[in-house]
């Protein structure tokens, strides 16, 4: 084909222009095929990748498993809510579940979309007459481009009310409608994701009390959340809330170490294995301790980065490729990864550890 036909984004274009596309649509989603889950190795995905949370993706496994076999949906596969603590792992397990699906995931941070008016118009387009009604709105387009996508929202509850009930048609008849044109926008192959960080202490402590009760701990959920100003049609519309345990202890030193790991790849270096001493998993585990429930992944990047970023800076200066990261009198130190396995040698580089 010619170049200029590559994208699916012409195919659908000359669609519009040489065809009834919204009956074409109709007619496909008609016709849905059940797709079926290996649910044990979707588990597997969710929980390499997230720490802390094994029951979570266990559970969301199954719930995608279930829907995803069904023939006939008049909704979305699953719209599910992320409640708890931030830094649990509530926005990376999206992202995780999209890439698992190998789905598109359409990513959207709705404390930018607190006011009322544009707030509304930026994501479902802008009514004839309206500045910007001559395009689609961002997740309508996205939508309309990539309708199996994985529609994640970030702290929904921050969102104005407005934002709230246009969501409505789209987790319950499954269409959304886009502003510019009136057309409708299927939904029923998209799958969303909702996090809030609204009710956390209360919810924590449900989910303790009602840990091997999940009805009931929906229902406390929902009361709770009611509470924190979420509306009632808005959770009727959710089919699951999953409650997130804050991460303590060892969770805390297994994301620090996969955050360090990252870090040190992402300056073009190699850890060994066994690289990391441990008592830098144990610095951090305490600064992020101190910070409390508040405390999100955002706290423990920005710790990494105060405790090692330097010394990998210089590392990679020195030209060393592998290294393990050690204390030494106070000071996170950089080796070669040849010399923490032989006799020890003067570190290259040190960072002081800021004060815990």
């Amino acid at each position: 084909m010619p170049r200029a036909f590559n994208r699916w984004s012409w195919l659908m274009d000359i669609l519009d222009r040489l065809t009834n596309r919204e009956e074409l649509e109709r007619s496909l989603q008609s016709r849905t095929e059940p797709v079926f889950v290996d649910v044990q190795a979707l588990t597997e995905a969710l929980r390499s990748k997230v720490v802390g949370q094994n029951a979570i993706c266990e559970d969301l496994a199954a719930q995608i498993r279930r829907r995803l076999a069904l023939q006939q949906r008049g909704k979305p596969v699953g719209v599910f809510l992320f409640a708890g603590p931030p830094g649990s792992g509530k926005t990376y397990l999206g992202k995780t579940l999209a890439n698992a699906l190998g789905r598109k995931l359409l990513h959207f941070d709705m404390t930018q979309y607190g006011g009322a008016g544009f707030a509304a118009t930026s994501l479902f387009g802008a009514s004839k007459g309206y500045v910007g009604s001559s395009s689609y709105g961002k997740l309508t387009g996205s939508l309309r481009e990539t309708p199996d996508a994985v529609v994640l929202l970030d702290e929904i509850e921050k969102a104005h009310g407005d934002i709230h009930k246009n969501f409505l048609t789209a987790w319950n008849d499954g269409f959304i409608t886009e502003a510019s044109d009136g057309r409708q926008i299927s939904t029923t192959s998209a799958i969303f994701v909702l996090t809030t960080n609204a009710a956390v202490e209360a919810l924590a402590d449900l989910s303790r009390q009602y840990a091997r009760e999940p009805d009931e701990l929906r229902r406390a959920a929902v009361s709770a959340l009611r509470a924190a100003g979420f509306a009632p049609e808005v959770l009727n519309r959710i089919d699951r809330i999953f409650v997130f345990e804050p991460l303590a202890d060892l969770d805390i030193a297994r994301v620090a170490a996969l955050e360090i790991e990252q870090m040190i790849l992402s300056y073009g270096l190699s850890i060994r294995q066994g690289g990391i001493d441990p008592h830098i998993l144990i610095d951090l585990m305490g600064r992020q301790k101190k910070m409390g429930l508040g405390a999100s992944a955002r706290d423990l990047v920005r710790a990494i980065e105060e405790s090692v970023a330097d010394v990998l800076i210089e590392a990679r200066q020195r030209g060393i490729s592998s290294i393990a990261l050690q204390i030494q009198d106070g000071k996170v130190v950089t080796m070669a990864g040849e010399e923490a396995r032989g006799a020890p040698e003067r570190p290259r580089t040190s960072r002081t550890l800021p004060s815990t």
